[in-house]
């Protein structure tokens, strides 16, 4: 991985501390700054994979300057307990505000992915962050919609689990620090048989219903395969009462009950163009989650915004696969330079 970065701090309005990584270039860039958002227990660098054309380097040859967000659920970060609207509230816009402090920019672009793309939407959705005017976003946006034993794993395992553990981390996978982690790990070996990594199943333990949940194996290559197993870190299991609160209902709602913002609101209004895309084989989110946003979307603003749902991909790997470089990325940038 040749891209190089250097990383600029910025606190959160609620002040906690995040940063963001920005990519070195050689020239300058030609198009304005497109920030990328990472989602749970991961960090901005996800979307560094070891492939030789990642959607950075794609990103950076299409004349753009790249920006990756960490924000407090990075595991380059201080483990933490969120949950999606204070995230929304507090890290995105504080981000893009200081891209915008930083480069001057009248406007930002975003790809946004998994929670970082819930979160981020919520920003949107309350006029958070009118910088952002076109917003590609993968795997689930303002309707989360899981398989039936996910749905399962959220009322049944995850308040089990949290008997136990507040946080669940992958890394377990490699090194489990005591007893209970260590019994956890056994029980994830016995019950995920897919010819994955330990911390790929952990992974699949911890999000979604697959085997694995959130790639296909047949779309990554061996270094991305043990790449990844350092790139999955602590997730609050606090995180998932607010989604199953989200699925319940079928769409984003703030989680505490007494909070009457409206995420999917009657209008646009982040003003925002709004590209979706998902795997077909999504295990994680189903692909019907894009599809509910882009016909509530269209419904709002008809022809104005698009949808692509890619065949034989999944959840991450629409981002890490070995053939993305020329399966997805290309759409991808095309909707960035839409109207310019």
């Amino acid at each position: 991985m040749s891209n190089q970065f250097e990383t600029i701090p910025f606190t959160s309005l609620d002040g906690f501390e995040c940063n963001l990584q920005h990519l070195l270039r050689k020239t300058p860039a030609s198009k304005g700054p497109v920030m990328l958002v990472h989602g749970a227990a991961v960090r901005g660098r996800i979307y560094n994979s070891p492939n030789e054309n990642n959607i950075i380097s794609q990103l950076a040859d299409a004349g753009y300057d790249v920006w990756l967000e960490n924000w407090r659920s990075s595991i380059e970060l201080e483990a933490n307990e969120w949950d999606l609207d204070v995230v929304a509230l507090n890290d995105h816009p504080a981000a893009i505000k200081k891209i915008v402090e930083l480069t001057e920019a009248k406007e930002v672009k975003v790809i946004i992915h998994c929670q970082g793309s819930t979160s981020f939407m919520i920003s949107a959705m309350l006029g958070l962050v009118p910088e952002v005017k076109v917003i590609i976003s993968n795997a689930v946006s303002l309707h989360p919609i899981v398989p039936k034993y996910s749905v399962f794993k959220l009322k049944v395992l995850v308040p089990l689990v949290k008997l136990f553990f507040k946080f669940l981390n992958p890394q377990w996978g490699l090194k489990a620090p005591d007893l209970k982690s260590k019994l956890l790990r056994v029980f994830v070996r016995l019950t995920h048989r897919e010819k994955d990594t330990l911390v790929g199943k952990f992974v699949s333990f911890t999000y979604g219903a697959g085997f694995p949940a959130l790639w296909r194996l047949e779309n990554l290559n061996k270094k991305t395969m043990d790449w990844i197993q350092h790139e999955f870190g602590a997730v609050p299991l606090s995180f998932f009462d607010h989604i199953k609160k989200c699925e319940d209902v079928g769409y984003l709602r703030p989680n505490k009950d007494d909070d009457t913002s409206i995420y999917v609101p009657n209008t646009n209004t982040s003003k925002a163009r709004i590209a979706l895309f998902a795997g077909e084989k999504n295990k994680c989110f189903l692909a019907d989650s894009q599809r509910a946003t882009f016909a509530y979307l269209d419904n709002i603003e008809p022809g104005r915004h698009s949808l692509h749902v890619l065949d034989t991909y999944s959840h991450i790997d629409i981002f890490l696969g070995k053939n993305a470089a020329t399966d997805v990325f290309p759409l991808m940038i095309a909707e960035l330079n839409k109207n310019e």
